[in-house]
């Protein structure tokens, strides 16, 4: 069977051949791994880990240069996970965006929604009343302890510390029951909405609140007699991953590799946002910089992340979730059927029945959206793996004419091999656990 060609073929180039007491050894050239090695290092191999890697922290390539069991030269690759979130808001309403970008980060689902809303409201000149602000800053600690939760669960799992992983996953999942409760979905919820939230909490939801409190408080502790002071865990993160204050800043890393490194940049602190300036926390900090320290922290930080939940149940007033402005409100005052997705007969009847002006404004608004002023916005807040920023531009239609994230996973990886050159193949390992990078975030 012969192929047919346009052209003539061009002209295969053959392997290099090195002979050796075994027999000649070819060099397959034209990887993208090629650029690694010069000719005076010959004697170092090039490892492919991952994508399909369990330690990488989903599709997370790392190209790395050894010699020996010592990481020379490191490098990652992304693009795997690449699912066009930030192209396709430009395709929707400024409402349904947010069924997009929820997704992005898809460990901190409810930061996205809230960062992007936020932008979304500047934007509006509006601002959201303060029982939909008390929410979301509730919604975003459960998802800050579910997220570092992960992070514990997926680093112990890769180090070995497999009883680490079952509880970090048994603890995560009282917070995935708490969030269905009070959202109606585990994850990627589309709850935060522009103006608001999309509907109020259930009844009951502070006591369920209340109770995962004692329970999280009861457990946290657990992490200290497992981890924290078991000498293998210890040796295994302390001095490893090391990454000094001044290199953090040159890399633009933010979050808890920044906080392990001394500086306390928490932007619920600094720039404060959705009310976060009358709640009473710490900022956790170390200064060993290292593996052991950012994860030490993360603990910390659940602690924190309690002491807000329960101070938001307390300040939590009856009122709207939504804004009153009915050109942007969406859905409009809807009751739920019994189905937890569609609307209920009698609401059905009441806008069919009431007035066929208010079922027009409700089809355009939700089909076509509302008109958003022209102007650009950066929208910045922390998410549990640093800043978390949205660039908005409006031409004053329904759609946005762009939308950027400033996704800290995507920033956070570029410190990876300042971490990991020098040390150990194994130590990439706890040095990219302790950067936690999520790829939906860094491909989005």
């Amino acid at each position: 069977m012969t192929d047919v060609h346009d052209g003539p073929a061009a002209p295969a180039t053959p392997a290099e051949e090195r002979r050796t007491t075994e027999g000649p050894v070819y060099t397959v050239t034209g990887g993208d791994w090629d650029t690694l090695i010069d000719e005076d290092h010959d004697d170092r191999i090039v490892i492919n880990m991952g994508p399909q890697h369990p330690s990488t922290h989903g599709v997370l390539r790392l190209v790395l240069e050894l010699e020996g069991e010592t990481v020379q030269q490191a490098r990652s690759v992304i693009g795997y996970l690449h699912t066009g979130i930030e192209k396709n808001c430009e395709y929707r309403t400024w409402t349904q965006g947010v069924t997009f970008i929820t997704r992005a980060d898809y460990l901190a689902p409810l930061f996205n929604e809230a960062g992007y809303c936020l932008g979304v409201e500047k934007l509006l000149g509006i601002e959201v009343p303060r029982r939909a602000q008390v929410a979301r800053v509730l919604l975003m600690e459960l998802n800050r302890i579910g997220s570092h939760l992960v992070c514990l669960a997926t680093g112990g799992m890769e180090l070995g510390a497999l009883t680490g992983m079952t509880a970090g996953f048994r603890e995560r999942e009282e917070v995935l029951h708490l969030l269905e409760f009070l959202t109606g979905l585990r994850m990627n919820h589309a709850y935060i909405r522009p103006g608001g939230l999309a509907q109020d909490f259930p009844e009951g939801w502070a006591e369920k609140v209340t109770d995962f409190i004692k329970v999280m408080r009861s457990r946290l502790p657990d992490y200290d007699k497992l981890l924290t002071g078991q000498p293998i865990w210890r040796q295994r993160l302390e001095n490893v991953g090391y990454l000094p204050l001044d290199g953090c800043l040159a890399l633009g890393a933010t979050g808890p590799i920044l906080r392990a490194a001394g500086l306390p940049w928490d932007l619920r602190k600094v720039e404060p946002y959705s009310g976060y300036e009358e709640y009473d926390f710490e900022v956790p900090t170390a200064t060993e910089a290292d593996c052991y320290a950012r994860y030490r922290l993360r603990v910390a930080e659940m602690h924190e992340s309690l002491k807000i939940v329960e101070q938001a149940v307390a300040k939590m007033e009856p009122g709207p979730v939504m804004v009153a402005d009915q050109k942007v409100a969406w859905p409009a005052q809807l009751s739920v059927g019994s189905d937890g997705m569609g609307n209920t007969l009698e609401h059905v009847r009441k806008i069919m029945g009431q007035s066929m002006e208010s079922l027009i404004h409700h089809f355009k608004l939700v089909t076509e959206g509302f008109h958003v002023p022209p102007g650009q916005v950066y929208s910045a807040i922390e998410s549990p793996r640093g800043e978390l920023g949205f660039h908005l531009v409006s031409d004053g239609g329904t759609r946005p004419v762009r939308v950027h994230v400033r996704d800290p996973s995507f920033v956070n990886l570029q410190t990876m091999p300042a971490m990991s050159e020098g040390g150990m193949v194994a130590d990439v390992i706890a040095a990219v656990a302790s950067i936690d990078p999520v790829m939906g975030g860094v491909d989005r």
